[in-house]
Formats: C-alpha cells, sequence, structure tokens
C-alpha cells in the first residue's frame, strides 16, 4: 500500500443511499471499555473526492497517490461503488478506454480531519472477489496532516492476494524519510482454501500503549509491540486494488469486493487496559 505516485482530485461531494439492515454487534476484545468513534453500516455512503466534512470518507489518498494497475475513481455511472441492503460494493472493471479502474475510501483527508483513535480497536468485515490479480486490503494511517509526518506508520490489518486463497498478510511499516529508522514487519496467515471469498469474515486490530494485536473472526492470531513512531491516532481505509507485481491478464471483469461495515472504537482508559483480550461471559 505504500507505492504512489500524484494524482489530481476535483473537489465535490456525493451521497449513495440505501435501506439497510443493522449489522449485529462484534466481538470486541480487550477488557477495558470501548468508545465508538465511528460506525460505519453503509446504510449511506458520504463521500468525497479529497475533504472530509459532510463527507465522512475520501476516494483517494490523502497523500495524494494511487497505487496497483487500476485507477482509483471517484463515483461515476459505471462505478466503483454502489449500496445495496447496507452491503457496499466496490468494483474494479475496464473503462471505455481499455484501463482499469476501481475504488479506494480513506477515513481522512490530507489536513488532519477524518475519524481515528490513537489507542483502541479498528475492525471490518468484507468479502473479497475471486480471480487472479485482485488485491482488496483494509489498512490504517496517520490521522495527521500530511506535510506534518516525519515517521509513518502503516498498519495492514489485512492484504489479500487473488492468486492465494488460502493465505492472508497482515504488516506494519515504519515510513521514514531516514533510512535507518524506516523497516517492517509481517505475517502471512494460513485460512481454508476460498474462505475469504465464499463468506464474509471480518479482521480486526487493537492497538494499545504497549501492543498492536491482529484479530481473524474474533480470534488474535498475532500481536507485535508497538513501534515507539506509533505516537498519533490513526484512521482507516478499505480499497480493492489490483496487481501488486502479480499479473492481471485474467482478472475478472468486473471484479467486486463486498464490505459490510467499518468500525473504529476508542479505548477510554488506555493505560489500564490489557490489549487483546477477548471478553468471556462469568
Amino acid at each position: 500500500m505504500s507505492v504512489s505516485k500524484p494524482i489530481i482530485g476535483i473537489y465535490g461531494g456525493f451521497l449513495l443511499s440505501a435501506c439497510a439492515t443493522q449489522s449485529a454487534p462484534t466481538l470486541i476484545p480487550g477488557s477495558c471499555d470501548l468508545v465508538p468513534v465511528m460506525l460505519e453500516e453503509f446504510d449511506e455512503l458520504r463521500i468525497s473526492p479529497n475533504r472530509i466534512g459532510l463527507a465522512r470518507w475520501t476516494t483517494h489518498t490523502p497523500w495524494g497517490g494511487d497505487f496497483g494497475d487500476a485507477r482509483f475513481t471517484s463515483p461515476r455511472r459505471e462505478g466503483p461503488f454502489s449500496i445495496e441492503n447496507g452491503i457496499l460494493s466496490i468494483k474494479a472493471w475496464i473503462d471505455e478506454n481499455g484501463d482499469w479502474r476501481s475504488g479506494l475510501l480513506a477515513a481522512a483527508d490530507r489536513t488532519g480531519r477524518g475519524s481515528g483513535t490513537q489507542y483502541g480497536y479498528f475492525e471490518a468485515r468484507m468479502k473479497f472477489p475471486p480471480g487472479d490479480g485482485t488485491w482488496p486490503a483494509f489498512w490504517l494511517m496517520p490521522l495527521r496532516a500530511v506535510d506534518s509526518i516525519d515517521e509513518r506508520v502503516e498498519i495492514d490489518v489485512i492484504e489479500y492476494y487473488g492468486h492465494r486463497t488460502d493465505q492472508f498478510q497482515s504488516v506494519l511499516h515504519v515510513h521514514s524519510d531516514a533510512p535507518e529508522k524506516g523497516g517492517g514487519t509481517g505475517t502471512e496467515i494460513a485460512v481454508l482454501p476460498d474462505s475469504l471469498i465464499s463468506e464474509f469474515n471480518t479482521y480486526g486490530v487493537d492497538i494499545s500503549p504497549d501492543w498492536v494485536v491482529y484479530f481473524h473472526n474474533g480470534k488474535e492470531f498475532w500481536r507485535q509491540p508497538k513501534p515507539e513512531a506509533l505516537a498519533y491516532p490513526m484512521y482507516p481505509l478499505v480499497n480493492l486494488a489490483l496487481g501488486s507485481g502479480y499479473p492481471i491478464d485474467d482478472t475478472p471483469n468486473p471484479s467486486i469486493m463486498l464490505v459490510d461495515y467499518v468500525h473504529v472504537y476508542a479505548r477510554s482508559d488506555a493505560i489500564d487496559c490489557e490489549p487483546g483480550l477477548p471478553e468471556q461471559d462469568g
């Protein structure tokens, strides 16, 4: 998610609406209280190319770049966004000029406005498209003005590569202008073949003062010490990209990613909270 090139967006507001059914509450990890910051159920989609205000999401990365082999596109008749029964569809397709297009949503803009938290829990419930070349993701970036960031932490809660239906990746990157301060760690998680494309799954990350803890369907699968550079609020992004170095010759046209919800909770008592321990009855 860190590869980018400049792209110019034109400001404007868009609203997609649909009747929706409230999704059931998910299991929230941690032994402390969590306060909702953003409960995006996709009853409607408040989006703008590049400014948070009346909009909840922007449709381009706040730092002004696309990545992958499909151009991220603001709403148009063909796509990439639609809502039906409380489910967001993000479509990748070949346009009238023979170019791939797709969609990204970021809960922030380049001024640092947006929805996020420094300590808390982020979760999305998603179903991925089948086919080689698809590259969907749920990830976090710093909720700060773009020009004020010296070291940028990127948390890839889930990256999925369509040619491998039996695994997904989670990665934490530290991007820095000083090479000795940058780096990253990641892990690959084995799953049942086709399980991420045949049904909805939840993907979450719990950030505390000491740990970054990752969850799949409510179960912890990885944790790592919180890096020193992770010292500011983070905001969520969801997208359907293509490629990442893998061929897209056989990618289905169209390819559609489904998102049921994106939830963000802040810790009410970050210091005393034990991270990554699901609450138990009794």
